[in-house]
């Protein structure tokens, strides 16, 4: 006779991984659960199809590979003699199987645009201390491991660090997806050269290349797909859309949305809502893509030229021009885009704003002011990969890179 639940150990097929299984039961009951099966409807890299035409993957395939890897890192860990008993085993895998529950539509995209004041991770640890309730405590642990206050320090590092087993899958996973070969890393090799010193997370000095070959595919990755400069015009115009709405709603505006959208159009809502409020995580929980990008649609009709104009651009994929400069954009150029949109629009200045804009960027492929990647040699001492690298451009590679852009309609040349 089966034992009860053993169906719950289920075997996947990953595209990136091959089989994968879900390794304890209270991991199967999180994955059936409402609030995660959410995840499968939230694109990994909002508008990263806009220019990788492949990377339709969701935030539900890459917290199971999260949590694939995270299984593996424990089981290496132990057979070096790392003590992580069953309930830590079971906390640290709910931890990065929940770390990513709380982003809204598009991922990133949206994140400061729908909700005020409160970032993906705390509405992700909302969500885990909703499910610890239902699930009687169970979660006790992975919440104490995902907020750091856990006493092995070394099982937070594995969930949030910068050699953390979210960054070994996004890389892997988005590099597949995107067909960009250069985020390729050896996840595997990584996983297997882990160790625990003093209590933090270390890896064998015969596994330096592998870092290294990680800081470059990070940094690779990060001008090639997450800002890359199509990319980023996407992703600020689907910004801009969103503001420009929630800017009609305060003015009293009757505009196309579902219910729970609708209720986050037409309201600020800050931290503390949410924490005076459950029902307003309920509401959260119902949001997707799908709800942002039928509205979109919809707009592309609305009476609001600038609104019409801009929900056009990003279903029609007419996306504005993106110049980037590794110098400040100067006030004239933008002056000068503005008045061309003004006179093409027939607008006003502060409406031109929505067509013509700058930003910057900033990419940081490892921070050592953060908590460092240490090395462990054989003599026992420890080093920073900055530090123990013998390739100087890892030390150049942790300094941050800042670069500048202006965004305009293609017409506004």
């Amino acid at each position: 006779m089966k034992p009860k639940h053993s169906n719950k150990l289920k075997i996947l097929n990953d595209p990136v991984y091959g089989f994968i299984s879900i390794p304890h039961f209270l991991i199967f009951d999180l994955i059936e659960h409402p609030f995660f099966q959410r995840l499968r409807r939230i694109k990994q890299l909002g508008t990263g199809s806009y220019v990788y035409p492949g990377a339709l993957h969701t935030r539900f395939h890459h917290t199971l590979g999260a949590m694939h890897l995270t299984k593996l890192a424990v089981d290496v860990l132990k057979s070096k003699e790392v003590e992580i008993t069953e309930d830590e085993e079971v906390g640290v895998i709910s931890a990065i199987l929940l770390h990513d529950i709380g982003h809204g539509p598009f991922s990133h995209a949206l994140e400061h645009s729908i909700v005020k004041g409160v970032s993906h991770e705390d509405i992700s640890l909302m969500f885990m201390q909703v499910l610890n309730k239902q699930f009687n405590g169970k979660l006790d642990i992975a919440i104490q491991i995902f907020n750091d206050t856990y006493p092995k320090k070394f099982l937070h590092q594995l969930v949030s660090g910068q050699l953390d087993m979210d960054r070994l899958d996004y890389l892997k996973r988005d590099s597949f997806y995107t067909g960009v070969s250069e985020g390729v890393i050896s996840s595997d090799r990584i996983i297997k050269m882990l160790n625990v010193e003093n209590d933090e997370l270390v890896v064998d000095v015969k596994g330096i290349y592998s870092i290294e070959k990680f800081i470059i595919a990070r940094r690779l990755m990060y001008w090639q797909v997450y800002m890359h400069k199509t990319v980023v015009a996407a992703e600020t115009l689907l910004v801009h859309i969103l503001k420009r709405a929630k800017n009609l709603a305060e003015k009293g505006e009757e505009l196309f949305a579902t219910p729970a959208f609708k209720l986050f159009l037409y309201h600020n809502f800050h931290k503390n809502d949410f924490l005076e409020n459950p029902e307003l995580l309920t509401q959260f929980a119902l949001l997707d893509d799908n709800d942002v990008t039928t509205s979109i649609k919809v707009w592309t009709q609305h009476s609001d030229l600038v609104l019409s104009n801009l929900c056009s651009a990003l279903i029609d994929r007419k996306l504005f021009k993106i110049e980037i400069s590794n110098s400040k954009i100067a006030q004239e150029k933008l002056d000068e885009k503005l008045q061309k949109v003004q006179a093409k629009l027939g607008i006003s200045k502060e409406d031109a704003k929505y067509f013509v804009y700058k930003g910057e960027l900033i990419n940081n492929a490892y921070n050592p002011k953060q908590e460092k990647i240490n090395i462990l040699f054989k003599d026992g001492s420890i080093k920073d990969v900055a530090d123990a690298s013998d390739q100087l451009n890892i030390s150049v590679l942790s300094k941050a890179v800042k670069k500048y852009y202006i965004c305009f309609p293609k017409w506004a040349e």
